[in-house]
């Protein structure tokens, strides 16, 4: 229920969830919007990939 109304109200934002989970990172998580940030699978742990920042043409 709260992912449902974050995903309704996040308008132009950014949001992650994060919650403590019997895995081995001890953690889940889930992001939504045009962020940098990227959920990745490595060696069964969940992590965090940034995107690149986007550089204007020198």
């Amino acid at each position: 229920m709260i992912w449902q109304q974050l995903s309704e109200g996040h308008e132009e934002g950014n949001v992650v969830m994060a919650w403590a989970s019997n895995n081995e990172s001890g953690y889940e998580f889930q992001t939504l919007g045009a962020n940098r940030r990227l959920p990745v699978e490595f060696d069964g742990l969940r992590l965090v990939a940034f995107h690149p920042l986007d550089t204007p043409d020198l």
